[in-house]
């Protein structure tokens, strides 16, 4: 990495979520006085966050700037770059910018919330703000109406790539602006931001029309309803279910408060595009014949009170499968949801339908960017340097080295991770500044940040091992059991089968305890610790480490 010399104010550029991992996109570009964030989203939690809703940034350093803080700006409508708006925008309501589309999915999210915030869309050319001037520029991904941007500060030109692919046959007809960027390549490009989720794909990404003639096939072959489940601001996949629902004279119902709430957006905004007469009521399906529906259903990734999860399990009031049905899981599998979605499937062949699903079923393709695409956007914008974003570690790491194929120096390429400081000047140069505050938050509930690492091991530690709660009762004065110790135990035996086992335990207490002196028995602290130290030996003998709560009451 080259020194700065000191060359003017220098442009500060600090991830606070996506490097590093999938989701939480969050970018702070800070000049003098002014700073704006690009994108604001969340996590979804895996399987090790328990009871976790979603995570969102650490946004201590963003409330650190203060009036500073001037705009949000995107590039699309995902969660993993919107979902955090309503936490930062309830503290501070800047205005966001962003294309017509995802505004309209922010207005919604922040209606939900009660929160108010200016909403400016991008009108194709460039918005000022402070000394930030924010041009987007047209990609495709999975989401219709995304954008790149071309952000232009006092030390140079930004170019973000957003999430992208470079589809050269988009649904709607809308190419990847590859003029533009070889127009801002040309004039010269300080510093790529681009996106590194599929950085360890070869070749190029299929465009969205390929899932088309697969889908057409299955909906061929169906003989009863069709069921289809993605995700549910996946625009242009239901679009291409809702044109072969009208081809093949099937009426569609959308199954899931998301769906219905995404496509009405879309829809509103010349997005979607549904022939008069095609929708039909969940409940008014019912009553048609089954080689006549096609349903659009929630349920992409199993969550568990969704609805394709309800109907596999016979749990939903207005869906139900029969033998020979179909499903179409048209979706990737997020990682850490395997085996829900495995659960899930198994289910639907229980209730003998026919169902199309990953690898085996080409019914998906991805929103990202391959490594000839990623090349070729190098090659356009011919940046002096150059981060990868988006991405956990291994594809940081792996982008940095794709980089180096097409000749970016490799003290020009800085691999960065959430926190960290690029600070860049007016010469070119670049140098790390000292690391600022990052990290996630975990939102439980209507908690905000009250549930820590500790909190999480301890329901890890819960769901795995069980718990034995121990109630006795001690003399005050001479330290004498007066009652108990009555144990139970959740998640580790049956008492009922298993009734000996817990009497043994009750047991080796009472042996502890005896074996310390009474002026110790009037000490609950302690009592509450040799208790402790009991049943974590007892429960050893058979390879098990339950939580032990210890409850002394003194008499």
């Amino acid at each position: 990495m080259k020194v700065g010399n000191g060359a003017g104010t220098p442009l500060r550029v600090i991830p606070l979520g996506g490097l590093g991992e999938i989701g939480l996109n969050l970018l702070v570009l800070e000049y003098q006085d002014a700073a704006i964030a690009v994108d604001c989203g969340v996590m979804f939690p895996d399987e090790r966050m328990l009871g976790i809703d979603v995570a969102i940034p650490d946004i201590t350093y963003v409330r650190s700037l203060g009036d500073r803080f001037q705009a949000i700006v995107l590039t699309h409508a995902h969660e993993d770059h919107i979902g955090a708006l309503p936490y930062v925008l309830g503290e501070r309501p800047v205005p966001v910018y962003g294309t017509r589309l995802t505004l309209g999915f922010v207005r919604e999210r922040l209606r939900e919330r009660g929160i108010s915030a200016p909403l400016l869309s991008y009108d194709g050319t460039a918005c000022r703000i402070g000394p930030f001037a924010v041009e987007p520029i047209a990609m495709t991904h999975s989401i219709p109406d995304s954008v790149g941007l071309a952000i232009r500060t006092p030390v140079g030109t930004i170019v973000h790539t957003g999430d992208f692919k470079l589809d050269q046959t988009p649904l709607d007809g809308r190419l990847p602006d590859l003029v533009r960027l070889g127009e801002l390549g040309a004039e010269g490009v300080l510093l790529l931001l681009s996106d590194s989720t599929n950085v360890e794909h070869s070749g190029v990404t299929p465009s969205e029309r390929s899932v088309g003639a697969e889908l057409e096939t299955i909906f061929r072959q169906a003989t009863g309803r069709i069921l289809v489940t993605t995700f549910s601001s996946h625009i242009h996949r239901m679009q291409q279910v809702i044109d072969l629902a009208v081809r093949f004279g099937r009426r569609v119902a959308l199954v899931g408060r998301s769906l219905g709430v995404h496509a009405g957006i879309a829809r509103d905004l010349g997005h979607l595009a549904i022939p008069d007469g095609t929708l039909v009521e969940a409940a008014s399906a019912r009553d048609l014949p089954r080689h006549r529906v096609v349903l659009i259903t929630a349920g992409s990734q199993a969550e568990a009170a969704s609805a394709l999860v309800r109907i596999a399990m016979d749990a939903h009031k207005q869906v139900t499968l029969e033998p020979g049905d179909t499903v179409i899981l048209s979706s990737r599998i997020i990682p850490g949801n395997e085996r829900a979605i495995s659960s899930l499937v198994n289910h639907l062949y229980r209730r003998g339908a026919v169902v199309h699903y990953g690898r085996g079923s080409p019914v998906h393709v991805s929103g990202h960017a391959s490594q000839e695409e990623l090349k070729l956007v190098m090659n356009l914008v011919r940046p002096r340097h150059f981060v990868p974003v988006h991405g956990e570690y291994r594809h940081l790491v792996r982008h940095v080295r794709l980089a180096a194929e097409v000749g970016i120096p490799t003290e020009a390429c800085h691999l960065l991770e959430d926190g960290d400081v690029l600070e860049l000047d007016a010469s070119g140069s670049a140098r790390r500044g000292e690391r600022v505050t990052a990290g996630r938050v975990f939102v439980d509930g209507k908690g905000i940040g009250d549930v820590e690492d500790e909190v999480l091991r301890d329901r890890r530690h819960l769901s795995e091992d069980g718990l034995v709660l121990a109630v006795l009762a001690i003399a005050q004065q001479s330290g004498e059991i007066v009652a108990g110790p009555d144990l139970v135990s959740r998640g580790v035996v049956t008492e009922e089968a298993n009734p000996e086992v817990l009497e043994r335990a009750r047991e080796a207490v009472l042996d502890a305890l005896a074996g310390i002196n009474p002026e110790s028995r009037t000490d609950p602290a302690e009592v509450k610790e040799e208790v402790r130290k009991a049943l974590r030996r007892y429960f050893k003998r058979f390879d098990r480490r339950p939580v032990i709560l210890p409850f002394v009451m003194e008499m």
